[in-house]
């Protein structure tokens, strides 16, 4: 009998998902009142004569979830069932205007060769494009970067040297040939390892996979192939995309390498952050862009849930789990989401939607609410944050006060861990999820066990509540066209991730320590063009994203 035996007493419910975590009772009786301990659990009391006509479909409940087990589905399997983060009666603008990227004509390379580190995506494309610089040279520069840092950092999992130089070589003949690509011809970047890669290792950071080699190329890294942009490395993520630890160690904050640079899109943003390389992709469930970008002083683009595919993209959570970019600036995460966003035929969450990157609309021809309530709330970020809607306000916005929907948002967060749990079933059945270093009461072990009580009823019924919650939200995005909100202002970080809304995470300062502190837009489903041009208005006012960790400044 497997170490898992005492669960059966509780794992009887009705409607549990996969009510089990055992795997070899199937022979134990199920009796009245194995009945009566598990209904504990939902919160709900039975008649004995209900508990004894359920013993028979609960019986058959239980060999069916043995027999779906044994199906032993990969976690690339999606549920046929689709999240729409879409409200009733909404439409959408479907012209696409073209995206005019302002290359510079005048950029030459620096005095000090270090400093190429940190240029932006624009800078560099002038100088690739203006043969300044060919990519084999960029790429073996931010190569040595790597070498030079990454035991410090802890960044990067697998440096993917051959497949970037084969990359670079090519866009450097092509530029020869007379063929441009556009603004990321040629710019290296950082690959979160959840995305697969063929014949790389794709971990996912937890040492149950370290030796994973998946035989796909995830879809993001094949349309920033297309683009002409080289993958150099693939970035570490805290372990099934959960904070910043992972097989191998602990990924540092640059600004302080005494702390842990968050996550889960960890490596991505510390990588970034430290000049490793220009721009990475991460990915966020709840919080994976948001928060390490908040931590290094990064600027995070977390896209409308379906607008990048998830294609060859570990599965965490199927309705919640987005693809977006970590920069240092709003302009590059606006160049690197217009490569990778539309569909793929693959991912069929993914909506063909225009986006029209609006950099130079006028502040006071659009509705700017603040999250009012969470603005006065004592916080740790308070003044910094005041600091910046009195500059919203010099730049022109006419600010709305706005409140979030009041609703038990917060209880709806075990959509994501029954869904976690079900593309994690084999780990949990298998015990391989003894090998995870995190092992503690919140770390994914105990998550993944736990979730397996979820009643599906209650998980449904959690999904209907979502549905309303997409609606009054979509009733506060009808008064503004985007709002302001501090970085973890109330319950904003888990309610829009729940209803899909971009955001966009922008440095605001510095506290006394020299940390990075941050300020967060939120838009209207698939209008990324206007928020990511009110945000760049914002950035482009101050000097924040311009300052670099010092350490890394060499």
């Amino acid at each position: 009998m497997i170490k898992r035996y005492r669960t059966l007493l509780f794992g009887l419910s009705l409607g549990f998902i996969l009510a089990f975590t055992a795997i070899h009772i199937l022979d134990s009786e199920i009796t009245s009142q194995v009945v009566e301990e598990a209904s504990k659990l939902i919160g709900i009391e039975f008649t004995q004569a209900e508990k004894d006509s359920m013993i028979t479909e609960l019986q058959n409940y239980r060999n069916s979830y043995q027999n779906i087990r044994d199906l032993k589905l990969d976690n690339s399997v999606p549920p046929a069932l689709n999240f729409n983060p879409v409200p009733s009666d909404k439409t959408f603008d479907k012209t696409q205007q073209p995206n005019d990227w302002d290359i510079p004509a005048d950029i030459d390379l620096p005095k000090t060769k270090s400093d190429l580190a940190f240029y932006s995506i624009p800078e560099l494309a002038s100088l690739i494009q203006q043969q300044k610089i060919t990519s084999v040279e960029l790429t073996k520069f931010f190569l040595e970067r790597i070498e030079q840092y990454d035991d410090t950092l802890e960044a990067v999992v697998t440096v993917t040297e051959e497949l970037a130089l084969q990359q670079a070589q090519k866009m450097d003949q092509e530029i020869t040939n007379g063929n441009y690509r556009g603004p990321l011809h040629g710019i290296p970047y950082g690959l979160k390892d959840l995305f697969a890669v063929k014949e790389y290792k794709t971990t996912w950071g937890a040492a149950p996979y370290k030796d994973q080699v998946r035989n796909e190329t995830a879809t993001v890294a094949k349309k920033l192939e297309e683009a002409g942009a080289i993958l150099i490395a693939k970035t570490t993520l805290g372990a099934l995309a959960y904070g910043d630890v992972w097989f191998g160690g602990t990924t540092k904050n640059p600004w302080n390498l005494e702390q842990g640079s968050s996550g889960s899109s960890a490596g991505s943003a510390a990588g970034t952050s430290a000049g490793l390389f220009p721009f990475a992709i991460g990915t966020e469930t709840w919080g994976s862009i948001i928060s390490p970008s908040n931590r290094t002083g990064t600027t995070g683009l977390r896209p409308t849930f379906g607008r990048v595919s998830r294609h060859g993209a570990m599965a965490l959570s199927w309705s919640m789990d987005k693809v977006g970019p970590i920069t240092r600036s709003v302009e590059d995460a606006a160049i690197v989401f217009d490569a990778i966003r539309g569909p793929d035929g693959k991912d069929q969450t993914v909506y063909n939607l225009p986006f029209n990157y609006q950099p130079d609309t006028d502040l006071s021809s659009l509705k700017i609410g603040y999250l009012e309530s969470a603005f006065h709330s004592d916080y740790e970020n308070r003044s910094r944050d005041s600091l910046t809607l009195a500059k919203l306000k010099e730049l022109g916005a006419e600010l709305t006060p706005v409140e979030l929907p009041d609703y038990p948002v917060g209880d709806l967060s075990f959509i994501l861990t029954a869904e976690g749990a079900t593309a994690f079933d084999q780990l949990t059945l298998s015990d391989r999820d003894d090998e995870m270093r995190r092992q503690g009461k919140s770390a994914w072990p105990n998550l993944f066990r736990s979730a397996r009580f979820i009643p599906a009823v209650e998980y449904i019924q959690a999904n209907r509540a979502r549905q309303v919650l997409i609606q009054k939200m979509d009733s506060v995005m009808q008064e503004v066209d985007l709002y302001v909100s501090p970085t973890y202002g109330g319950n904003n970080l888990l309610l829009t991730n729940l209803t899909g809304h971009p955001s966009v995470i922008v440095p605001n300062g510095f506290t006394g320590e020299g940390q990075p502190t941050s300020i967060t837009f939120i838009g209207d489903l698939f209008d990324e063009g206007t928020l990511l041009g009110i945000s760049q208005q914002y950035q482009q006012s101050t000097d924040f994203h311009t300052k670099h960790p010092e350490y890394f400044n060499n």
